[in-house]
């Protein structure tokens, strides 16, 4: 097997929120990061919908022709919620189901800016990682320092101890 810096991925499942279109710096690497997914033939796996920063990564990604997959809660799968996805629509019972999914649908995950949605995403993914659930990498978009304070904390907890440093990158 592959070391996880090493491997070649086909899905990405990315993170992020619904909010930050008002950012420049968010907007451009969301943007930038969907056109890097685009050409190198990796697929998106993420949350569904067109807001925010979601919104700015995936038509990119489509438009560069990778496949998309949005992964929706039902209480969120009405377009009035999230917006329309781009691609494939996969609805799961609850919020619960929707990591779940995404864990077997990605191969690594990707989060950007992003509120308490995006953090509990992040640390599901950690957590189950700590746990041996799964053994897939973890990077954090850190645009103009978001994630500083973030990667401090988990630093002070202890929780990223030298044996799992592998699956957290930044």
């Amino acid at each position: 097997m592959a070391s996880p810096s090493t491997k070649r991925f086909t899905n990405i499942c990315v993170f992020g929120d619904t909010n930050y279109r008002k950012y420049r710096e968010f907007v451009e690497a969301a943007t930038h990061l969907g056109k890097v997914l685009a050409e190198q033939k990796i697929h998106l796996v993420y949350g569904g919908g067109n807001l925010g920063l979601m919104g700015c990564v995936s038509p990119v990604t489509r438009d560069g022709g990778s496949q998309i997959l949005g992964i929706v809660p039902k209480p969120m799968a009405a377009a009035d919620i999230i917006g329309k996805t781009n691609g494939e629509v996969l609805v799961e019972f609850g919020m619960p189901e929707r990591l779940t999914a995404m864990l077997h649908h990605a191969d690594a995950f990707i989060a950007m800016p992003g509120g308490f949605g995006t953090l509990e995403e992040i640390f599901t993914m950690a957590s189950w990682a700590q746990l041996h659930i799964h053994e897939k990498l973890i990077g954090l978009l850190n645009v103009n320092k978001f994630y500083d304070e973030v990667i401090q904390s988990i630093q002070n907890y202890g929780e990223v101890r030298w044996q799992n440093k592998h699956r957290f990158q930044v």
